[in-house]
């Protein structure tokens, strides 16, 4: 159901008060910081981080991948907090697509200095993520998801056109062999806390991202009073714009602009 601008002012306003509640500004400075968890979401595995992992090394960064079980978010976050709990010292959190909820979870953790959203999720606590995402146009990869039982997968023309649409062909093929089926029961969890509230919050959003509305993306952004950049990208921004998300993630790490 298409959203008119009235509607879409009225939760941006929204978004600006709740912005204005006690927490640390993503505009205060961050202290540098050595290490990086990454978190990956639905159609994907822990490599689709390779080409960020890389830049961030080249800084002297300590980089983790996490291998996001995509089973229930309760199990996910888990094992964020398990990667989380062997770094050494103040860490910054990143997730893509649907790890932004895990993110908004597992960043409560006492050492992650900084969370950094690319064209992610960013729930509220207790917030219903499927009721907001409603309030948006549906996006077209919606449409392209495949269901095995209770594993759900995304076809590979959905994949191609509408989650890796700006990757040449070979590249995505590639990516789509190598996605993991997630679970049904992982889309029915909920936050209970929203570390973005504590903490300092940075978003990249996709302008032409056909698997979350940019729109939605610019108004959780918004909401959580990050720092924000744009990206004329499709959802996989962490592959085709690997040098703009990782200057966003060394920003977040107190590396200045990358």
């Amino acid at each position: 159901m298409m959203m008119n601008r009235r509607h879409f002012v009225s939760l941006l306003a929204a978004g600006a008060a709740v912005s204005v509640l006690p927490r640390i500004a993503a505009a205060q400075a961050v202290p540098p910081v050595r290490n990086v968890v990454l978190v990956h979401g639905l159609f994907a595995d822990g490599s689709c981080w390779s080409e960020v992992i890389a830049r961030l090394q080249a800084r002297g960064l300590n980089v983790t991948s996490v291998q996001n079980p995509l089973t229930t978010l309760d199990e996910a976050v888990a094992e964020t907090n398990r990667v989380l709990a062997r770094q050494d010292g103040p860490t910054v959190l990143v997730g893509h697509s649907f790890s932004g909820m895990i993110v908004t979870q597992a960043g409560m953790a006492p050492n992650v200095s900084a969370l950094v959203y690319i064209a992610a999720r960013a729930p509220d606590a207790g917030e219903d993520y499927t009721a907001l995402a409603k309030t948006f146009p549906t996006p077209p990869a919606s449409a392209g998801i495949l269901f095995d039982g209770d594993e759900g997968r995304l076809s590979e023309e959905a994949f191609l056109r509408d989650f890796a649409g700006d990757l040449p062909e070979a590249k995505a093929k590639v990516l789509y062999a190598v996605q993991q089926p997630f679970h049904k029961a992982l889309l029915t969890g909920r936050t209970t806390e929203a570390a973005w509230r504590h903490k300092p919050s940075f978003y990249a959003v996709s302008t032409e991202d056909r698997t979350i509305n940019p729109d939605l993306e610019r108004f959780m952004a918004k909401r959580m009073n990050a720092t924000t950049i744009e990206l004329q990208s499709s959802h996989l921004s962490l592959i085709s714009h690997p040098d703009a998300v990782a200057g966003l993630i060394l920003k977040a790490a107190g590396q200045g602009n990358g």
